[in-house]
């Protein structure tokens, strides 16, 4: 039987009181919560995309993934996924990557999908898996020039981390929806789902997450880094995302040197901008990845 308006609001109400309290009781526990691993099984790649399973070392443990070979000299990109996601929210890209003859990567962040690690740490630790998975793609696909297409934490893991941003950089990036601060990030999901009272507890929430993850928020600023970033860039956002605002994306847009540009997804919010609109998605990402990665073409 279906609920009634005034039913469901009521329900909406009592659960997101339900979530106040718990914030006000114990910041700790929704630290815990957003931080622990997310285990799924997932198997083998579809058949239509004619990858095989893989397995590649990382500092936090193997990394599980899919490697689909594409054509001698046509380059390679590695997928990056988002926060509490696996290898499978990019297989719309791999599959337009694939078709186009490029050699693909797929892979489940630490402490994801199939993946090793015992933490979330919203991009900082998961940047030393990126960096392992472009050194076994480089690996893998030797001599081919080498793309990283990243999903909000997964464009994150392409600047965060302590290494320096050039080893095992890639040779062009594609960044989507990424957050400039960790403070704007939790403070706009907060706002989002509990409404004006949501920036008063983005203090509290960091103040227990930090200790939890064993980081401080400095390190948790991709504005902070994107300067390092020595590659060609693409930036695409969403018009409408409240998760990671379009001021906050054009700030960390600036602070990327150059050459970079800007596609901002009309109506977009912070949702698979490939299924979105993906004919326009297909177009600029391929014409990207074309002019960088296959130059002598």
């Amino acid at each position: 039987m279906r609920l009634s308006v005034a039913r469901r609001r009521a329900l909406v109400a009592s659960f997101a009181l339900l979530v106040v309290l718990l914030a006000l009781a114990s910041p700790r526990i929704l630290a815990v919560l957003l931080s622990t691993p997310i285990r799924t099984r997932i198997g083998p790649p579809p058949a239509d995309l004619g990858a095989t399973s893989v397995h590649l070392p990382a500092p936090a443990g193997p990394m599980a993934g899919w490697l689909a070979r594409g054509v001698r000299g046509g380059g390679a990109v590695l997928l990056l996924h988002g926060v509490h996601d696996d290898r499978r929210a990019m297989l719309g890209r791999a599959r337009a990557l694939h078709a186009a003859r490029y050699t693909v990567l797929l892979v489940d962040a630490p402490a994801h999908g199939e993946s090793a690690g015992d933490q979330i740490t919203f991009g900082a630790r998961e940047s030393a898996g990126a960096r392992a998975a472009i050194a076994y793609l480089r690996a893998m696909a030797p001599g081919e020039r080498i793309g990283a297409l990243g999903v909000s934490m997964g464009g994150a893991s392409l600047l965060l981390g302590d290494a320096d941003p050039a080893a095992n950089q890639a040779d062009a990036v594609v960044l989507e929806m990424v957050y400039p601060t960790i403070e704007e990030a939790v403070t706009d999901r907060l706002r989002l789902h509990l409404g004006p009272l949501g920036p008063r507890l983005a203090p509290l929430l960091l103040a227990r997450l930090s200790p939890r993850l064993g980081l401080r928020a400095e390190e948790l600023r991709p504005i902070d880094r994107i300067h390092l970033l020595r590659v060609p860039l693409l930036s695409i956002v969403g018009a409408e995302d409240r998760h990671t605002t379009l001021p906050e994306s054009e700030r960390l847009f600036a602070a990327a040197p150059k050459p970079k540009s800007l596609w901002v997804v009309p109506k977009a919010r912070h949702e698979d901008l490939h299924a979105l609109v993906q004919t326009e998605y297909e177009r600029r990402v391929l014409e990207f990845f074309g002019r960088y990665l296959r130059p002598a073409r």
